[in-house]
């Protein structure tokens, strides 16, 4: 297998879960910023969990300050649990309670997964329909997000690209569902080739229990079933590691 370079690694770590949401919301204003001045709209995909909250509770404060251009965004979800939107799991639920119910986005700028449909094939059809519309996109086309802003899990993956899942080979679809089994929820995911193709990507990593295997994958060999996180690494270039000390300890 492939070694790691470290060297291609873009890792800005700071001190305290607080520092990375402010540091992660600085980013999110300039890339709304860049791409609104650049082409008249922001395309950004965002993630759940408890890494973001905070940054999301700090998003929620740019409805007053204007710092956002907020009818221009157009927001889109990562992943998310097959549930009701109103589910304390929701990823949807999270971003609404925190900042979305605070800003000035207009509702048709917000494209949730509908998580709660029965029907996991027709959930992802829509959102991929949606994402195709929204971009405007030929039929063989992959859409190129301004923005996204991933989590990383204790297992190494990353959206709802599981170890050993099968979401994790779909190279076609946009979206593939994530069937589990164990007792967890199963779940809707953008696909990595949609991950790859992003402007930029932010991975936050916050907390000691994200130690272990943030150090495992920056600096094991390329191994994309074990560690779907390193399905980024031929787009190293555009990914940035947003890590706070306690996770960070071991680099």
């Amino acid at each position: 297998m492939e070694a790691l370079n470290s060297t291609e690694l873009n890792v800005i770590q700071v001190g305290t879960p607080e520092e990375l949401a402010v540091n992660a919301l600085k980013m999110f204003v300039d890339s709304a910023n860049n791409a609104i001045g650049a082409k008249g709209k922001f395309h950004v995909a965002i993630s759940g969990g408890h890494t973001p909250a905070k940054f999301f509770e700090l998003l929620g404060g740019t409805g007053e300050t204007g710092v956002i251009q907020w009818d221009r965004v157009h927001l889109f979800w990562v992943d998310e649990r097959c549930v009701r939107p109103d589910d304390e799991a929701s990823n949807y639920r999270l971003a609404a309670e925190s900042f979305l119910s605070k800003v000035a986005i207009p509702p048709g700028n917000v494209h949730r997964i509908h998580g709660e449909c029965c029907d996991y094939a027709k959930a992802v059809r829509e959102y991929e329909e949606t994402i195709r519309r929204v971009f405007n996109l030929a039929p063989a086309q992959v859409p190129e997000f301004d923005l996204m802003v991933l989590g990383m899990g204790p297992d190494g993956h990353v959206g709802s690209l599981f170890p050993n899942s099968y979401a994790r080979f779909d190279t076609e679809a946009l979206v593939s569902a994530v069937y589990i089994a164990d007792g967890d929820y199963s779940r809707i995911t953008l696909t990595h080739p949609v991950l790859r193709a992003a402007s930029k990507l932010v991975i936050l990593v916050s907390g000691p229990e994200k130690a272990d295997i943030l150090r495992d994958v920056m600096q094991s060999e390329l191994d994309e079933v074990r560690y779907p996180v390193h399905t980024l690494w031929p787009v190293l270039d555009k990914v940035t590691w947003l890590v706070d000390s306690e996770a960070g300890k071991y680099l």
